[in-house]
């Protein structure tokens, strides 16, 4: 099971920035998903921004989400380098 979302961030070009509660950063990238059907009204940059956390995932006012499994499994990896 993926870790509880602890923050999302949104980031330019309809991508967002999610930390984990594992302490892991993924960036999801939006775009694909914004021509299929409820998701379209995401276009709209300041809707977009509405995005908050709900449990088990992200929601937009309309009732748009995404789980915690997909922004996990989909999203890249952000790995900070260690310091040395």
């Amino acid at each position: 099971m993926t870790s509880q979302i602890t923050k999302v961030e949104v980031m330019p070009k309809y991508k967002l920035c999610i930390r984990f509660g594992n302490g892991e950063h993924r960036l999801f990238d939006v775009k694909p998903y914004l021509n299929k059907g409820v998701f379209k009204e995401l276009k709209n940059e300041s809707y977009f921004k509405k995005v908050r956390i709900i449990s088990g995932g992200i929601e937009w006012p309309h009732e748009q989400d995404l789980s915690a499994d997909t922004l996990y499994c989909r999203g890249i990896s952000l790995r900070k380098p260690k310091k040395q």
